[in-house]
């Protein structure tokens, strides 16, 4: 597997991979960074690698979501000659043709990940990379109903599997001491934690907080361009004692500050190129059984189901009254708690997204 995602957490699922049966070896090559444009840089850090093979890679262009690539794939890939090579990139991608190029050179097989959720055409590079991909890989996993629909507009004919990019660990992802001086019992703590982006629709979290009677306090972790406009809005609305920034926090760290939380809300909205594509963060939240709301873009409604409260982007009223209403009831606060951690463990654990990823595979090397 190459992936500039697995950097941190990720990695538990390629434990997951490496334990089941059929497989006798696994190798996961990443780079030593992903430089996340307007975010900032996301370094690797070694947390679970046991069982396989983790090996670091410069990538060139980093930071360049579609043309970055990796100089030094190709000796790799003569070494370790695999059966099969999982290049964690859409099928437009640059570094997903080097892949596929290589895999077929060296007698494997090539699967891609899509989380592409909006159709478009691509103009020339990147609609050469996908023909070609198209043409050449086995499979590929979409990370959303969507994504997969798309493929299949497109024309891609192999084999789909829905499934997200990671699960969740609930051994480290789980309800747990919140950090020294976090927890505020009273005080209704409403989170948020990702890219400060105006995508993440943000702006329309505060706007909500601005109409909330009682007691509160809305916390945002992260970091990204939207900072100091959230931070002008907060003042705006006469906020600014109740909004509170917390730089971004490591993975490992997450579900501490989320278990100090009485509400999670991820408030994204729809761009003309963008929109949800999954929302890691809900899954990550209702498993330490913060009760969780999302807004109506892209996969949010049915990552949460029935174990949250869905709102219509960009309507701050709405998003107001869900959070009024879990403020007001800690017998509905309880309820979706509840809910949330089940839903977490019936559908999305690193142990089953692991097991979703190997169909793929057992069905591209028959194929």
């Amino acid at each position: 597997m190459v992936s500039k995602a697995a950097l941190g957490v990720g990695q538990r699922k390629l434990e997951e991979l490496a334990v089941l049966p059929g497989i006798s070896e696994l190798t996961l090559i990443v780079p030593p960074y992903w430089k996340e444009p307007r975010v900032g840089r996301t370094s690797l850090e070694k947390l679970y690698t046991k069982g396989y093979r983790l090996l670091v890679e410069p990538m060139a262009l980093n930071g360049n979501f579609h043309l970055h690539f990796f100089p030094g794939l190709a000796k790799r890939l003569k070494q370790l000659r695999p059966d099969i090579v999982h290049l964690d990139e859409e099928s437009f991608n640059l570094a997903t043709a080097q892949g596929v190029w290589l895999a077929r050179h060296y007698g494997a097989k090539a699967v891609f990940s899509n989380w592409a959720n909006i159709y478009r055409d691509y103009p020339p590079p990147f609609s050469y990379f996908e023909n070609y991909n198209f043409k050449q890989a086995s499979g590929a996993t979409a990370g959303n109903d969507e994504a997969r629909a798309i493929l299949r507009r497109r024309g891609f004919s192999k084999p789909i599997v829905v499934s997200p990019q990671f699960g969740v660990d609930l051994d480290v992802t789980r309800r747990t001491t919140p950090p020294p001086g976090f927890a505020r019992p009273d005080l209704f703590t409403i989170g948020y934690a990702g890219r400060l982006v105006p995508e993440k629709g943000l702006d329309t979290l505060l706007e909500a907080a601005s109409k909330l009677r009682g007691d509160f306090r809305v916390v945002l972790i992260g970091s990204g361009s939207a900072k100091t406009e959230l931070e002008n809005l907060a003042k705006l609305l006469g906020l600014a004692a109740k909004v509170e920034f917390i730089p971004a926090v490591s993975s490992q760290q997450i579900a501490s500050y989320m278990s100090g939380m009485d509400a999670f809300v991820l408030p994204s909205l729809t761009r003309p190129n963008w929109k949800e594509q999954f929302g890691r963060v809900l899954i990550e939240a209702m498993a330490c059984q913060t009760p969780v709301i999302g807004s109506s873009s892209g996969e949010i409604p049915y990552v949460i189901g029935e174990a949250g409260l869905i709102f219509p982007e960009g309507d701050s009223l709405s998003l107001a009254a869900h959070i009024q209403n879990l403020l007001d009831s800690p017998d509905l606060r309880a309820t979706l708690a509840e809910r949330g951690l089940v839903r977490v463990k019936a559908n999305y654990t690193q142990a089953q997204v692991a097991q979703r990823h190997f169909e793929l595979y057992q069905i591209a090397l028959n194929n």
